[in-house]
């Protein structure tokens, strides 16, 4: 759940939203404002940790590479907007937009596990940001709505991709990774390793 932290009242800049947000804590930098994030709920947590190690896993098994990161890693667009995605992955031939904490620029793919207090946000301003900023596909995964949508930057706006067989989306930005929605809806979340596993029993 994200909510607005009134840190400053003037507008803050990169640096200083580095500066200002302590170690450890997610936040986003929404032009110039700081939306801090409270902890996570036990299902966004186990949803975040099963699409990094699909990306993580898929790129690694097939030699794909790129960066994968999770939140708390912040992708600075401009001086006053830096979103943190809740998951994220940038291509190997943008690897050198990868610092130090942050990536200077936007990721290929930007992944958001939407909460009750971040959901305007999620479905509003940040798919905004994130189509400005060239970022090829935006997944919005609302488990509260048992709603997920997939977004693929078309001329430079973003389209929803409709699902193979109403659940299955194959993404562009990681080639040949796909994912099953019904294990992003699921309760419990189901094994991360089980669901890798069927994706790379699919030829590439």
């Amino acid at each position: 759940m994200i909510q607005k932290a009134p840190i400053e009242e003037d507008l803050v800049g990169f640096d200083e939203f580095c500066t200002l947000v302590a170690d450890g804590q997610k936040a986003d930098l929404i032009d110039g404002v700081i939306y801090m994030a409270s902890p996570d709920t036990t299902r966004s947590n186990a949803l975040t940790g099963l699409i990094y190690y699909l990306f993580e896993g898929f790129t690694a098994a097939r030699d794909i590479g790129g960066f994968s990161f999770v939140t708390r890693f912040a992708c600075k667009f401009t001086d006053t907007r830096a979103p943190e995605p809740d998951v994220g992955y940038v291509q190997p031939e943008r690897l050198h937009l990868v610092k130090e904490g942050y990536v200077d620029g936007g990721p290929d793919i930007a992944v958001e596990i939407v909460s009750r207090d971040s959901r305007s946000r999620d479905y509003g301003e940040k798919r905004e940001l994130y189509e400005a900023a060239g970022v090829l596909e935006y997944w919005i995964v609302d488990p509260l709505q048992r709603r997920v949508e997939f977004l693929r930057l078309v001329s430079g706006k973003y389209v929803l991709i409709p699902l193979e067989e109403n659940r299955i989306f194959r993404s562009e930005a990681i080639p040949g990774l796909w994912i099953n929605i019904e294990w992003l809806l699921a309760k419990p979340t189901p094994k991360a390793y089980h669901c890798l596993q069927e994706i790379l029993r699919t030829p590439s």
